[in-house]
C-alpha cells in the first residue's frame, strides 16, 4: 500500500535541505537526486513553511521508506535533527503525470 510521508522540520530552512541532498548525492545535488535508485519512491517535493521546512514524499510501501531511512536517518541526525519524525498516512489515491 502506498504511503504519504511528511517531514516538518521546525527551525530548519533550505540550507538544511540542501545539506541533506548534498550528502545523499555525494555532493552532486538535485540532478543526481532525481537519478538515485530509491526503490519505491514515487514522488518528492520540498519547500518552506511558517517556522521551518517541509518535505513530502509518496512511497510504494512502508518497507521501501524504512530501507531509505537507513541512509537518510543518520544524515539528519548528524545535522542536528535526530528527533525528526515524519507523519505517515496511507494513500487513498496517487496520481502522477
Amino acid at each position: 500500500m502506498a504511503i504519504i510521508v511528511t517531514f516538518d522540520l521546525p527551525g530548519a530552512g533550505q540550507e538544511l535541505y540542501d545539506a541533506v541532498i548534498a550528502r545523499v548525492t555525494d555532493g552532486q545535488g538535485f540532478t543526481r537526486f532525481a537519478d538515485l535508485p530509491n526503490p519505491g519512491l514515487i514522488s518528492h517535493a520540498a519547500g518552506p513553511v511558517d517556522g521551518g521546512f517541509r518535505v513530502t514524499e509518496v512511497w510504494e510501501s512502508a518497507e521501501a521508506l524504512e530501507k531509505h531511512a537507513e541512509t537518510f536517518g543518520p544524515i539528519l541526525a548528524d545535522l542536528g535533527h535526530a528527533d525528526a519524525r515524519p507523519s505517515i498516512i496511507p494513500a487513498h489515491n496517487v496520481v502522477v503525470r
